[in-house]
């Protein structure tokens, strides 16, 4: 029987959210600060240490595991880690989060390798504003990129749009009919309080799921669906398309009470949870006994006890977690 990972409140643990960078192509204003200080190399683990953590935690009964960053598709050989990790047995969702630019290159080789679902982000469809919020971004590669990734063999992908307000809310009906009309889902996040961005104050831009929701219902009404992920998206349908809405809500609709995931970021600390730093060294087990499974899977069970029940993220602009999406995977 395989084993299972089950935290102090019952919760199992089956899904892992992998960084295999905190490099990005893009500055995108709510993940990162336009200057960036990146990690050694040293620091960072080697794709051999992320397929032996993946195996670890698959053989420890985790049924999903999405690659981010970052950005994924900026870490060399990524290809090689995919098709690694497609390869392991008892894996029934494997995904990655994207910002779509390099998928033109990837995504033929991505869908090979046994990938099987892309979520990409798009916060905007104004070249202009695109390219301001995301600092450094080109929104034809992306756009391209979601063609490439259709052309490849992905379905169910799923666009992840962060609104902010006084940036982008004006574009959310946009953002539905696109999907729409390119046969996608989408998912609307509340922005995250990770790190001390410089760009904005998070309190003046917190735009809430239950105002992106009432935005698209003057237009498209949408139903509740009984549909559940590994991940924490609470899904809605239109009656007269196949393109699911969802919301991820940290602030206005917290999920903590099913919480099935951690993460795993890119320096190898196990994070139990995104809102809190309570986290295990994986990297110090792997470096410790390299290439052996069984210390690194006692690590993790050894953590499961440091899950805690809720986070307890505010809108005020304080900042509970110093770290940024990069660091921690988004």
């Amino acid at each position: 029987m395989t084993e299972q990972l089950i935290d102090d409140f019952g919760r199992r643990v089956r899904y892992v959210r992998l960084s295999v960078t905190d490099r990005c192509d893009f500055r995108c204003v709510y993940c990162m600060s336009e200057e960036m200080t990146f990690l050694p190399r040293a620091q960072v683990l080697t794709l051999e240490e992320l397929a032996l953590v993946a195996r670890a935690f698959t053989e420890l009964g985790v049924e999903k595991i999405r690659l981010t960053g970052g950005e994924p598709l900026v870490r060399k050989g990524i290809e090689q880690l995919v098709d690694d990790i497609g390869a392991l047995p008892g894996l029934d969702d494997f995904t990655m989060t994207t910002n779509g630019a390099s998928l033109r290159k990837h995504a033929k080789r991505l869908y090979a390798g046994g990938l099987r679902r892309l979520n990409i982000s798009l916060d905007s469809l104004h070249p202009e504003r695109f390219k301001q919020l995301t600092r450094t971004g080109e929104l034809a590669r992306v756009l391209d990129g979601i063609q490439a990734a259709k052309e490849a063999g992905f379905t169910r992908i799923k666009l992840n749009a962060v609104i902010l307000k006084g940036r982008n809310e004006d574009e959310v009906l946009d953002l539905v009919s696109f999907a729409r009309r390119e046969q996608l889902d989408i998912s609307f996040i509340e922005e995250m309080p990770l790190g001390d961005v410089s760009d904005h104050s998070r309190a003046e831009t917190f735009y809430s799921s239950d105002d992106v929701q009432a935005l698209i219902e003057t237009r498209y009404p949408l139903t509740p669906t009984t549909e559940s992920t590994p991940g924490p998206s609470r899904y809605f349908r239109m009656a007269d398309s196949d393109s699911r809405v969802g919301f991820i809500s940290p602030h206005s609709h917290n999920f903590c009470d099913s919480c099935n995931r951690v993460r795993v970021t890119v320096e190898g600390r196990l994070l139990l949870c995104l809102g809190n730093e309570h986290s295990v060294d994986l990297r110090a087990v792997l470096r410790r006994h390299p290439g052996e499974i069984a210390p690194l899977k006692q690590a993790i069970i050894d953590a499961l006890p440091l899950k805690p029940e809720r986070h307890h993220f505010t809108t005020d602009g304080d900042i509970q977690v110093v770290r940024f999406m990069n660091m921690t995977g988004g």
